[in-house]
């Protein structure tokens, strides 16, 4: 079993599949020229000894590693590459592997070790025109016909040629250079595409962000909505009846009691609405308390009447079976409309709430006659702006402020479709 620093070994040492097919594809290209031009009149048998196979095949394995070890793949492609030229021989497919690898260099590794590399082999290069230009003997290899694929010997009488150039820096120069600007320019667009995926990541993390804060806060707004109409109801029935119950208490013992009763039944379900809302919230496990609907308005009137507060409850049209978002928000609007009644409109105020089925939708009217403070635009208090923002998020519409016949007037439309859906 490998140890965990052998196996990192051996996958820095072992090369990919893409980068040992492209040295093997340069390997055969040579053994297809069969090693290249011969450099004498001699059979290819004594002109490439072993030994130039062997410089492919270095050639071939420095391509084959350049992304794992990209320095010493240099180093070794530019050896196996000037001993060929040093004894006179032509070019082959193999010879690539300098620019390749540089190439490499130059698209993964950082500036100052490309551009090190870069001014190293033009260096080698320019040395190497040097002295093959001042050694006093031929150029190794003239080449002639298209793309450079004849050649003939230089020299008298069967002398050794001298070392070649390639085409010195002119050629050699420029083809480095090339392979090295190709492969900043794909170091500079995987920089350029990397920048960009960091930012979009960057984007969607603060895009959920924001989701969250704006989930957090719908929330919020929610408890808020939902605790306010619980509280502010039951407190509002819970004041009025024990005023009721202690002005009563000399002369009405009876009156007291049923005022306490009332208290009581109301605590109780102002607390099962606010386990239910924290229910609905994941932050109580009571979720088996019903909804409230319209259904349950009656009862509410009853307790409103019980407080104190004459009201008239009529339900028109034909009933049908709404949503549920419909349905609750139907029941605490009523029920933020009647607290507003017990809290503003004074003593011996009326109030009377109509609840009409329509065809394409639900209309809520609560009005009273009282004279009590309420406010003058319609827009203040957390009742009124919880019931804009329930009536909001169904796409229904709401008006609130003094009716025309004196008193306050809540009238809400909340949109359906035939079915009863919003």
């Amino acid at each position: 079993m490998r140890t965990p620093v052998a196996a990192r070994w051996a996958v820095v040492r072992r090369p990919s599949v893409r980068d040992a097919g492209l040295g093997l594809l340069l390997l055969a290209g040579t053994v297809a020229v069969g090693g290249g031009p011969a450099t004498t009149g001699g059979s290819p048998e004594t002109v490439w000894p072993w030994a130039r196979w062997v410089l492919a095949g270095i050639c071939a394995a420095a391509v084959a590693v350049r992304r794992r070890l990209p320095v010493p793949a240099l180093v070794a492609a530019a050896l196996a590459t000037l001993v060929p030229m040093a004894v006179g021989a032509g070019p082959v497919p193999t010879d690539l592997a300098v620019p390749i690898v540089l190439g490499t260099i130059a698209a993964r590794r950082p500036p100052r070790v490309s551009l090190t590399a870069l001014g190293a082999t033009l260096a080698v290069v320019a040395a190497w025109s040097s002295v093959v230009a001042l050694d006093g003997r031929a150029d190794g290899r003239h080449f002639t016909g298209p793309f450079a694929t004849g050649g003939q010997v230089h020299g008298q009488d069967g002398a050794a040629p001298g070392p070649t150039a390639w085409g010195g820096l002119p050629v050699l120069g420029l083809l480095l250079v090339l392979a090295w600007t190709i492969g900043w320019g794909v170091r500079s667009r995987r920089a350029y595409l990397g920048e960009i995926r960091a930012r979009a990541a960057h984007d969607l993390e603060r895009e959920r962000e924001q989701q969250a804060a704006l989930a957090v806060a719908a929330e919020r707004a929610r408890l808020t909505r939902e605790v306010h109409d619980v509280v502010a109801h039951g407190l509002a029935v819970i004041v009025m009846q024990a005023q009721g119950g202690a002005a009563a208490f000399a002369r009405r013992p009876a009156d007291t009691l049923a005022a306490l009763d009332t208290i009581v039944a109301t605590g109780r379900g102002s607390l099962a609405d606010i386990r239910h809302v924290l229910s609905v919230s994941g932050q109580d496990d009571d979720a088996t308390a019903p909804v409230p609907g319209i259904a349950q308005l009656p009862r509410l009137a009853e307790q409103v009447r019980q407080a104190g507060t004459p009201v008239e409850l009529q339900v028109t049209g034909v009933p049908r079976t709404l949503p549920t978002s419909i349905d609750a928000s139907s029941y605490r609007i009523v029920q933020e409309a009647l607290t507003n009644v017990m809290k503003h409109a004074g003593p011996g105020a009326h109030a009377e709430v109509v609840v009409s089925y329509e065809g394409d939708g639900l209309t809520i009217d609560a009005r009273d006659d009282g004279a009590g403070p309420a406010p003058s635009d319609g827009t203040g208090g957390h009742g009124l702006r919880g019931m804009r923002e329930r009536v909001a998020l169904l796409g229904g519409e709401l008006t609130a402020g003094p009716g025309p016949a004196g008193g306050y007037l809540v009238h809400a439309r909340l949109p359906l479709d035939p079915d009863g859906r919003p």
